[in-house]
């Protein structure tokens, strides 16, 4: 697609998302309904704010989901360090709770607008931020654009780029070099994502690694997992986290040829946590006695199958286990982080189709801290493995902690780009009276 094409089909987005503004309230109502929107601050989805803007430098972060704001926590910690205000948008209720907890009194949360002209000018005019950070691969054209034209620097942090993804741009590489032109910097997570990003017409693109090595844990609440641990005993368990349809059936079957040796309790974690009423109905069909997390169902000897159907505990279930499986790796492609199971000590196991996450796997298969395996029958066995023998467990889970000190630094490397663009607002910050700055 040329240049001339690539600018026309971007001016049709933007006067198509235009169009369909007037129906973005039924759209929202409808997630609404569906739980996925606050309905007590739908208004910021249309750009109107809901706190006052604070005095001084501001830096607006935007992080899609639970995943990417728990990477981003480091920054912007560190970017409040520097006295620069921090204006953090996410688009999930779960991420908006996410966010409360972990940074809540130190940083200002909106729900992002909507990747149209009019919500977003609202959001730009009345916040004014002097420089964006999008997390990981949030690429919103309207947007991008409309940061243009204000002449905001925008800079996406902790990139990464699948492999499809990587292939839907080139087919349009007239509107890519467009937008993937417009930013600042891109400060990527490998080596295959920064050469992506090159060759869609980003420049400068850097490398850090992934921020999330930096991060903390996912968190959760002690008490409820001192209760589930006492209930579960000395039962072995295994967690298949993050995972997709055709993969709650691998792992069914993998309780079932296990459960006779061995008494194991199996933690089921979908991705999609609204497929939890179907897939319980299927287990139970089979005979299988399931407990809910979000009836906070007890686990007794019987109970075959927990399944974790409540968003945000992911750090709750891994802590209940020491061998974790990765979804989306068997039935389907692309893959889960292997980090966060590696921060909480878990032996990790995964399917073969990881493009998204292929040199994180890599390092950590090499070290000894992951596995994969290429269908349930070979997982049933790891897990059996694993499960019975204490010493190559451990091996693997003190590997993965290994690997993970090697890998940190993400955090250094991102700020070390950033300065060019955030010392100048520290300065600023510093300067200003202090009564502005409260």
């Amino acid at each position: 697609m040329s240049n001339g094409l690539a600018s026309v089909a971007l001016t049709a987005y933007r006067w198509a998302g235009v169009a369909a503004y007037p129906l973005a309230g039924a759209f929202l109502a409808i997630r609404a309904a569906k739980g996925k929107e606050d309905k007590s601050r739908k208004l910021e989805r249309f750009g109107y704010a809901s706190v006052e803007r604070p005095a001084g430098p501001l830096a607006w972060v935007h992080a899609a989901s639970v995943g990417e704001t728990l990477a981003v926590i480091p920054l912007l910690r560190e970017l409040r360090r520097r006295q620069i205000q921090v204006l953090l948008t996410t688009g999930t209720v779960t991420s908006a709770e996410v966010a409360a907890r972990r940074v809540g009194g130190d940083i200002i949360h909106q729900y992002v607008p909507l990747d149209v002209k009019p919500a977003i000018k609202r959001f730009l005019k009345y916040w004014k931020p002097d420089i964006a950070l999008s997390v990981e691969s949030e690429i919103w054209p309207a947007t991008i654009m409309e940061l243009r034209r204000r002449h905001i620097p925008q800079v996406l942090v902790n990139a990464r780029i699948s492999e499809r993804s990587f292939d839907s741009w080139r087919r349009h590489s007239g509107i890519a070099e467009i937008i993937f032109g417009q930013m600042a910097l891109v400060v990527s997570q490998t080596d295959i994502d920064a050469e992506r990003f090159r060759d869609l017409g980003a420049w400068p693109v850097s490398i850090s690694g992934n921020i999330k090595v930096d991060s903390e844990a996912p968190p959760c609440d002690e008490a409820v997992l001192a209760h589930y641990a006492q209930q579960i005993g000395k039962r072995r368990t295994w967690v298949a986290a993050s995972t997709f349809e055709g993969e709650e059936k691998a792992a069914v079957m993998v309780h079932r040829a296990l459960k006779a040796h061995t008494g194991i309790l199996t933690i089921i974690v979908p991705r999609h946590p609204e497929r939890c009423d179907e897939l319980e109905k299927t287990m139970t069909e089979k005979g299988l006695v399931v407990a809910r997390r979000s009836r906070n169902d007890p686990i007794t000897d019987e109970t075959d199958i927990l399944l974790g159907d409540t968003m945000g505990e992911m750090g709750l279930f891994l802590r209940l286990t020491e061998i974790a499986f990765l979804g989306k790796s068997l039935t389907d492609k692309g893959g889960q982080n292997p980090l966060e199971p590696a921060m909480l000590g878990c032996a990790i196991l995964s399917g073969p189709n990881v493009e998204n996450f292929r040199e994180t796997y890599q390092k950590m298969v090499k070290a000894g801290a992951a596995r994969m395996v290429r269908d349930p029958e070979m997982l049933a066995k790891a897990v059996h493995f694993l499960s019975n023998n204490d010493i190559p467990r451990h091996k693997m889970m003190d590997a993965g902690t290994e690997c993970l000190q090697e890998m940190r630094g993400a955090l250094a490397a991102t700020i070390k780009g950033l300065e060019p663009y955030i010392n100048p607002l520290t300065v600023k910050a510093r300067l200003q009276p202090r009564a502005a700055q409260v």
